[in-house]
């Protein structure tokens, strides 16, 4: 992508920790369809847990690459909203993602060809211009008054370039996880943060003091049984067979894990 690339899809994915009971996510989206009505929105998740910036992280980078080429991916997951924290919009491996710069991007980082710094005031000029009721300047809904329009401007085919600034330091990066448990899906599976590879063969997973039995898929388990696999977004999981792994073994997201194979 160069500075003056611009999205082709004209699809926008969400990616919040705002759950579906009050109306943020609906007023967001009521800012990208101002800027363009024809726009293909998608609900990632909104069920990142709240103020898990790594959750949020995780999920973004292990699910862009399922949509086209050009599509925009929002991001937000900002306990540091109203702050200093920098918003930004950066473009990488064929995709653009907006969000704040708190290590939301860590993973897309390498890849990225273009860095801007969101100039505010340029997204409350575009959100006002379309609707002038909108208040536009909250210090507690980025989402809404900058994200979002930023998003906005981008599937629409405005230049990403307008957007602000260049960043020529280097944006909040996430450090690295010890081998945990990442995500409690709604089956209650342990997504943990190990990559691996289904030809490395059994990684010997221990967690809470039981080494688990690696399998191919959730049907090669004994019923009621605790296993391990490889997931489908390539990380090691952990499941029990016709039940919650998280039930059965009592842990939650930030729980630590063993493995007899290296992880590299």
């Amino acid at each position: 992508m160069t500075d003056s690339s611009r999205a082709a899809a004209g699809v926008v994915t969400l990616l919040t920790d705002f759950g579906t009971r009050d109306p943020f996510v609906g007023v967001m989206k009521g800012v990208l369809l101002a800027f363009e009505p024809s726009l293909r929105i998608v609900d990632l998740t909104h069920e990142v847990p709240p103020q898990n910036v790594a959750a949020g992280a995780f999920w973004l980078a292990r699910s862009f690459a399922y949509f086209p080429e050009g599509t925009v991916h929002v991001a937000v997951v900002d306990p540091g909203v109203g702050t200093a924290r920098r918003a930004l919009a950066l473009a990488a491996s064929g995709h653009y993602f907006v969000g704040p710069d708190n290590g939301s991007f860590s993973s897309l980082l390498p890849q990225a060809s273009e860095v801007r710094c969101i100039d505010r005031a340029f997204v409350r000029r575009e959100l006002t211009a379309r609707l002038p009721l909108a208040r536009g300047d909250s210090a507690t809904f980025h989402g809404r008054d900058v994200f979002a329009p930023a998003a906005a401007w981008i599937a629409r085919g405005g230049r990403h370039a307008d957007l602000g600034p260049p960043v020529t330091d280097s944006p909040v990066v996430l450090p690295p996880s010890p081998p945990r448990v990442e995500i409690v899906d709604h089956f209650g599976n342990l997504i943990t943060s190990v990559d691996w590879h289904a030809e490395r063969g059994d990684p010997g997973v221990h967690i809470r003091g039981r080494r688990l039995r690696w399998v191919r898929t959730y049907g090669d388990a004994e019923p009621g049984e605790c296993v391990a696999l490889l997931g489908s977004f390539g990380t090691v999981e952990i499941a029990v067979r016709d039940g919650s792994a998280a039930r059965e073994l009592g842990v939650a997201p930030g729980e630590l894990l063993q493995l007899e194979s290296p992880t590299h």
